[in-house]
């Protein structure tokens, strides 16, 4: 239970600042989303870390109990097949983000998306 509070911790706030800035700065945002987009290298490197991130979360807690802390297994997992999708696959990566960018309410969706959840891991987190 103490390696959930401190992922829960750790993930909370940083969901709520990415969150924060997909709500209050989207046209930077997507500014930079494209740029980024636009580098076959940076996506090889964003998918080397999120997998690195992801591998440690999964190592540290592969909790699959039916409570809160599983939430944070789910979002390793996510992580470790989301880095392995952008270093294998770095083009596909290339045009589900420029469609994804194409919607303009998906930046605000995913915001609200991300704040409630690191809204919600920082509760269970801190206050638990």
């Amino acid at each position: 239970m103490e390696t959930s509070l401190f992922l829960a911790q750790l993930i909370g706030p940083v969901l709520i600042v990415i969150g924060v800035g997909l709500l209050l700065k989207q046209t930077e945002f997507r500014e930079m989303a494209t740029d980024f987009l636009s580098s076959r290298a940076l996506i090889f490197v964003s998918g080397l870390l999120t997998l690195v991130t992801g591998l440690a979360i999964v190592l540290t807690h592969n909790v699959w109990e039916f409570n809160w802390p599983v939430i944070i297994t789910i979002l390793g997992w996510l992580s470790v097949f989301g880095g392995v999708f952008r270093i294998l696959f770095p083009d596909s990566v290339q045009s589900m983000g420029t469609s994804m960018l194409d919607k303009p309410a998906m930046m605000t969706v995913s915001g609200v998306i991300q704040i409630v959840l690191g809204l919600w891991l920082s509760y269970v987190g801190y206050m638990g």
